[in-house]
């Protein structure tokens, strides 16, 4: 595998770990308002990528169907969002503003299920990473390596907050520093992880590219609308999230027109 590609693979975990070193030199949690607007440009970052990055490039590969072009795009959006409602059932994981767990009823810990929550956050974005590569790698010219740079360094730059959203609530639930930072690391290395395996498949099964290239994006979106969405938009201050999911996705946008 070429280096360019490990290291936008790592891109996105090393987001995640910067921002999870704000437990470090952050004496108080982040504020309502904040990490609402945090929230918000993570939502904007994954939706712009999910268009730009994902379903579009999906649908150009398979321009040549004619009527049925967006087929693909179709099958794997869908599979996707289904394949991100299924883990949301089987795995126990609670969301930060919420006093409830979801998923099976379980005894682990609080601060485990609020990893957990953020770890299936990761997946979808792990899984984007690696079939835009998976697309470059594949020589399909929609993708190049500008392109799917962009998309890493989107995911990172929407990863930094996020790491520091899960480690500073893990202090605060009674994890020392220490600790706490390492939740928050182990929540991004997902990603690589997921990135790689994706690769995998996308070489397995070329043709298969558009699908997997729409997967990401539905479960993408799975995310944002399940989870992110609502967390922006409780009680007041939801036009801070809105005005930060804008950022977010012209950043992205930008980026990856700029550099695709």
């Amino acid at each position: 595998m070429e280096a360019p590609v490990i290291y936008g693979l790592l891109i996105p975990f090393v987001g995640t770990s910067l921002g999870s070193a704000c437990v470090f030199f952050l004496k108080k949690g982040l504020g309502d308002r904040v990490q609402r607007g945090l929230t918000g440009f993570a939502s904007g970052v994954m939706v712009a990528a999910s268009i730009w990055s994902l379903l579009i490039p999906a649908m150009e590969q398979s321009a040549g169907e004619e009527a049925l072009a967006f087929l693909p795009a179709v099958i794997g959006f869908w599979a996707g969002i289904l394949f991100l409602l299924g883990l949301d059932h089987l795995i126990p994981h609670l969301h930060q503003k919420s006093s409830h767990a979801e998923g099976p009823h379980t005894q682990l810990r609080r601060s485990t299920m609020m990893i957990l929550a953020v770890t299936l956050h990761n997946i979808p974005e792990g899984m984007a990473v690696g079939v835009v590569y998976a697309g470059y790698l594949a020589g399909e010219s929609q993708i190049t390596m500008m392109g799917a740079l962009a998309l890493s360094l989107g995911i990172a730059i929407q990863n930094f907050p996020e790491g520091a959203i899960i480690s500073m609530p893990l202090r605060a639930e009674g994890m020392n520093k220490s600790r706490a930072f390492l939740g928050g690391v182990l929540s991004g290395a997902v990603e690589p992880l997921g990135a790689l395996l994706t690769i995998l498949a996308a070489g397995l099964v070329v043709p298969a590219l558009p699908y997997l290239l729409s997967f990401a994006a539905g479960a993408m979106i799975y995310v944002v609308v399940e989870e992110l969405i609502p967390e922006m938009s409780q009680g007041e201050h939801s036009d801070v999230g809105a005005l930060t999911f804008a950022l977010g996705f012209t950043l992205m946008m930008a980026l990856d027109v700029a550099l695709g």
